[in-house]
């Protein structure tokens, strides 16, 4: 999401008759696209600000924009050395130029509903708002034209989206207009939320002939206490199931999920139990995240008593996992 918006804030500027710096010393303008999912990229943010001043030392006139998916709170913490620009709904106006020569990212939706214990971005990015399925499939027949072989959909939850003038069009609809288009593409998207994963999605997606034959799936912890206290609203139950019914459609797809280890409370028999769901499914790749306390979040409130380097100890166990043949399968 994040990269996606940064081609388009650059597309706009040029629009605007700015031209890109070959190196930051260079530059007259600097605009950061920020994310307050994770503390550690707002710390990277914070780690510019010394950069920034040496740089408008040596020329006075330069700017700095922020923007991006950034918290109150931490929007607060640059009220001195940026100024702020750009809504989402503006970026969409216009046709960007992608930096990839091969993969377009294109954005269906922005902001979430779902209320993640661990996630800010209900409240970085506000409320679910669907984009036009036409604004999609024209940006989509344009890529496509340029030569862009990887089509990828993006939004927080995908599998929510409704077009905002047809209500008949959802996600799955949505894909088969897509897989309709003429051209040599593949199509992927990013990213789905389990509990909504429909029987219509999965038939859509074996029956679409452009669909890339790769999923990511967020599973966030193998534990039934964890996901309820992380207000994921399936269990592990359903998600094996639900794994199981779209390994039967698209027996030869890859597998990948996200996972959080170390959320509050988290004990090692819970963790186990995250590490027999990694054996069990045999996922071909995972993103594996070390919880860290967002403010804001309903997560916030419960004490973060796992160390660091415990965290890092349960993530090299799961990377473990995943490194082994019968993973690459």
């Amino acid at each position: 999401m994040n990269k996606s918006d940064s081609e388009r804030i650059a597309t706009v500027l040029e629009s605007k008759g700015y031209q890109p710096a070959s190196k930051i010393n260079e530059a007259d303008l600097i605009v950061v696209n920020m994310c307050s999912v994770r503390q550690s990229a707002v710390d990277r943010v914070c780690g510019l600000i010394p950069k920034f001043k040496k740089l408008r030392e040596k020329n006075p006139e330069l700017k700095t924009i922020l923007t991006g998916c950034i918290l109150k709170e931490d929007r607060q913490k640059f009220t001195k050395g940026f100024d702020q620009i750009l809504k989402f709904e503006d970026l969409l106006k216009y046709q960007p130029k992608y930096q990839s020569k091969s993969v377009a990212f294109i954005p269906i939706s922005n902001g979430c509903n779902n209320f993640c214990a661990y996630c800010v971005v209900p409240f970085a990015r506000g409320s679910l708002v669907c984009r036009d399925h036409e604004e999609i499939l024209k940006e989509t027949k344009n890529a496509i034209k340029q030569g862009f072989k990887e089509i990828w959909l993006l939004g927080q939850n995908v599998n929510d989206y409704q077009s905002p003038t047809d209500s008949l069009i959802n996600f799955a609809k949505l894909l088969k207009m897509i897989d309709g288009i003429e051209g040599d593409f593949k199509l992927f998207f990013t990213s789905p939320h389990p509990k909504d994963f429909s029987e219509e999605l999965i038939d859509t997606l074996a029956e679409c002939e452009k669909f890339g034959k790769y999923l990511n799936l967020p599973v966030q912890s193998g534990d039934n206490e964890i996901l309820k206290r992380m207000n994921r609203s399936y269990t592990v139950k359903e998600y094996k199931k639900l794994v199981k019914k779209i390994r039967k459609k698209i027996p030869d797809i890859k597998l990948s999920t996200d996972v959080i280890v170390g959320f509050p409370g988290e004990t090692e028999k819970q963790f186990q139990n995250t590490v027999k769901l990694f054996k069990e499914i045999k996922f071909n790749w995972a993103y594996i995240a070390k919880y860290s306390p967002r403010s804001g979040t309903a997560a916030f409130r419960l004490e973060d008593v796992i160390p660091l380097v415990e965290k890092k100890r349960r993530e090299k166990i799961l990377r473990e996992i995943l490194q082994k043949p019968c993973q690459k399968s």
